[in-house]
């Protein structure tokens, strides 16, 4: 944060700093039925028992909170009765938040919290002919209500992902209430995670296709443009929440959930330092948002054969989630429960978008005072030419990364390792082992008829040492277990070796994606299905590791582990895209993707099914043990991006690293950006073990989970341990750093590709990009 060179302005008094530009390009617009919902949801609320009487709520609450107002805003071409119905179920979630804040939050009751949420989803069934449970409070009377007037309209698979993103929204409370009572403040990544869980944009993601009448297909709902659009809604909304919010909850609440005290805190930097921050991290989110509806999607609908009606869909979520992030901001600006220059559309002002629950602990009183505001554009066009002058820089920064710039020898610093390297007595055969396979397979010759493919050879494979990586994270495998692990790194690491050099350097994204299709087809979940024949090296190792693993494998746990190989493979496609377009990545985007390019969810996967270790499917689902797995999957991911930075930035022209991703966002020089990279490894390392420490065993106790269900489940875990001391005693111990490798670059004689890919990362081939731009694609390593 220190190099940044602009002066910082002078926070009005009695704040604790000055509200930055909001890029936000669309004006809101009002849903003409607004009159008719405020007197539906006023009538909904007074049947269900949440006004007088409720200890919670009174009229005059309700009416200052104008949730029709809000949701008039955000849902401006819905019709009357849709309006209503999203109108009620905003009036219920706001109801949730203030009866679960006096009754356990307060009190820091987590148990009897807990008792609460279990009930609820039982009233959201997938059927509506299943009988639900008799209500004992107005949010389970409420919830049955809304559930049977929704979901008729709707099909099984939004049912199912509309009850999932609410039970995130109820559950995820009590990731807040246990950080309240521990006095924790969370990570920037554990952050923007947990927020899209905890803060509700992803759930009102949900009620943006029933009330534009817009469901997303189901054939591209998981895809990752889908997830991306969401993503970057909910992070944006939450975010700029957070600004607003700010104030009040620090000094008033003792919120420790604020993404300004989150960056304030881990930055050790000004309070207007690290809202600047979270604001340029608002403009980066819409960015990305734009960027995936004008370069993914088109690709998505062809490579789905999505047709007409399911393209219109999908674009039609895209406006709703455009209107509703206009509409939240407007209706916030009208608000003045925030800190907006006193709200009401002060000229200049600028406003949170929605934020139930904890979007940053909303509360009721005074909260939509909104309605006594004028319409119109408010601070919108006042404050727009600056934001975009603002956003077209980071824009344009994000696009102009010169390759091949020199850095020189990196400092590395102490990266802390609390677990200890032990290695596998069978190391030294693995090492034989994997040579006499790669030879077999052809990864160490050139492919016929592939240019470029000559990519290893014996001595650049021996160099790499990927057996010392699986000895260190596998170190009490048998020697065939551990010939398994280090020939699936060996395949990784070449696959993602093989993508820039082949495919990266002649731009050929469409050879990329079917080359991609075929290593599916490789991989049969059914054992009546069939498997192409193998028509390369590349194809051979996985059809050959494919038989070997899977074979012994249930069907589910097949389909699991296909999975996990997909994610791995489209993110070679992602590295790709990034690639041809020149772009930088956006920082939360880069975390993201970055586990996926690694190869952490094969790894994971791999250490679950360790020695026929089965860790329930319900813990493997479970928040905590996702933030477990992400915390580990990021620390090895940014050691890597530390060791490999001077070969991917200076010799391969690379722009898919954590260092460079800092200094493009934050505009600051190296050391500054390293400086940040490692305190983001130090922090995923603790939260790694506070996870591991606090988190686990409240888990076991809440699913009473048994003597073996629970070793499986440390087994696992210490597997996690392994893999993260092993991942550092690797990059420190093996060649591939070394100036003498690096100093070899494409075309000289004696130049060899440093590989990556699964679990180690990939190289970065300088020139894959030609003259017009950056290297090439991959993983980073």
């Amino acid at each position: 944060m220190s190099a940044r060179t602009s002066a910082q302005p002078t926070a009005p008094k009695g704040q604790p700093f000055t509200l930055p530009h909001f890029y936000m390009p669309h004006p809101a617009r009002l849903n003409p039925h607004l009159q008719a919902a405020r007197a539906h949801s006023g009538r909904w609320a007074r049947e269900m028992n949440m006004l007088e009487g409720s200890g919670i709520w009174e009229q005059r609450d309700l009416d200052a909170h104008d949730y029709a107002l809000l949701c008039a805003y955000t849902h401006p071409e819905c019709s009357e009765e849709a309006l209503n119905l999203v109108t009620d179920w905003y009036v219920w979630v706001f109801f949730f938040d203030d009866h679960f804040l006096e009754k356990f939050k307060r009190t820091l009751d987590r148990e009897g919290g807990k008792a609460y949420l279990d009930r609820l989803p039982a009233f959201m069934p997938m059927d509506l002919h299943t009988p639900v449970p008799e209500p004992t409070n107005q949010v389970e009377a409420g919830l049955a209500d809304l559930w049977a007037r929704t979901v008729p309209s709707m099909s099984p698979d939004w049912r199912r992902r509309f009850a999932e993103s609410t039970e995130h929204l109820l559950n995820e409370s009590l990731w807040e209430l246990s950080n309240m009572d521990i006095n924790r403040i969370p990570n920037p990544v554990e952050y923007v995670e947990m927020r899209r869980k905890v803060g509700g944009a992803p759930w009102s993601a949900g009620l943006v296709e029933y009330a534009t009448g817009a469901e997303v297909p189901a054939a591209v709902a998981g895809s990752r443009p889908l997830r991306v659009l969401k993503d970057t809604f909910s992070d944006s909304v939450h975010l700029r929440n957070d600004l607003f919010s700010y104030q009040r909850e620090t000094e008033d609440e003792g919120e420790l959930s604020n993404g300004v005290l989150v960056l304030e805190t881990f930055l050790d930097c000004t309070t207007q330092e690290a809202a600047d921050a979270v604001n340029d991290m608002i403009t980066s989110r819409l960015q990305q948002f734009e960027d995936t509806v004008f370069t993914e999607l088109p690709a998505l609908f062809a490579d789905r054969g999505l047709d007409p009606a399911g393209c219109a869909a999908v674009l039609a979520y895209a406006k709703g989630l455009q209107d509703w992030q206009s509409g939240g901001h407007e209706w916030h600006l009208r608000s003045s429960r925030y800190m907006n220059g006193g709200g009401a559309g002060e000229p200049g002002g600028a406003a949170a978008p929605w934020s139930p629950l904890v979007f940053g602990g909303l509360g009721t009183e005074g909260l939509g005072r909104a309605a006594a505001g004028v319409l119109g554009p408010g601070a919108w066009a006042a404050d727009l030419p600056i934001a975009l002058r603002t956003a077209t820089a980071q824009r344009l920064r994000r696009r102009a990364h010169t390759p091949h710039r020199k850095v020189g020898t990196v400092q590395l610093p102490d990266f802390p390792m609390p677990f200890t390297t032990t290695l596998s007595p069978h190391l030294e055969a693995s090492r034989r082992n994997v040579v006499t396979w790669a030879h077999r397979m052809g990864l160490l010759r050139p492919q016929p008829g592939v240019p470029l493919s000559g990519i290893w050879d014996e001595d650049a494979l021996n160099r790499f040492d990927l057996a010392l990586y699986a000895a260190g994270r596998h170190p009490d495998a048998t020697p065939d277990e551990l010939d398994l692990d280090t020939q699936w790194l060996a395949w990784g690491t070449y696959a993602d070796d093989y993508h820039p050099v082949v495919f990266g350097r002649p731009r050929n994204v469409a050879g990329a994606r079917a080359a991609t299709k075929r290593l599916s087809a490789l991989m049969p979940v059914e054992e009546s299905d069939a498997a192409p024949a193998p028509a390369d090296a590349l194809e051979r190792g996985l059809a050959d590791l494919w038989r070997r693993t899977a074979g012994p494998m249930t069907v589910d746990a097949r389909r699991a582990f296909k999975g996990a190989i997909e994610t791995m493979t489209a993110g070679w496609l992602w590295e790709l895209d990034n690639t041809v377009l020149h772009r930088v990545p956006d920082p939360v985007d880069y975390i993201e993707m970055r586990r996926a390019t690694f190869g952490s969810d094969v790894i994971m996967s791999l250490c679950r099914l360790g020695r026929g270790r089965r860790v329930p499917p319900e813990i493997h689902r479970s928040g905590p043990m996702r933030s477990l797995e992400n915390a580990a999957a990021d620390y090895a991911c940014l050691v890597n991006d530390v060791f490999s930075y001077q070969k991917e930035i200076e010799y391969e022209g690379e722009v898919h690293n954590a260092i460079l991703v800092v200094q493009n966002f934050f505009d600051c020089d190296h050391p500054s950006a390293l400086a940040v990279v490692h305190d983001l490894a130090t922090s995923r390392m603790r939260e790694f073990q506070h996870v591991a420490a606090h988190q686990l065993p409240v888990l076991y106790d809440d699913f009473a989970l048994s003597a073996e269900a629970r070793a499986a489940v440390d087994g696992y875990v210490g597997d996690l341990r392994n893999w993260l001391a092993g991942t550092l005693t690797w990059h420190r111990e093996c060649r591939r750093y070394r100036t003498e490798y690096l100093r070899h670059r494409p075309g000289t004689p004696g130049w060899i590709p440093a590989p990556s890919g699964l679990g180690t990362s990939a190289a970065r081939l300088a020139g894959l990009a030609g003259a017009a731009g950056p290297a090439g694609a991959g993983s980073g390593g």
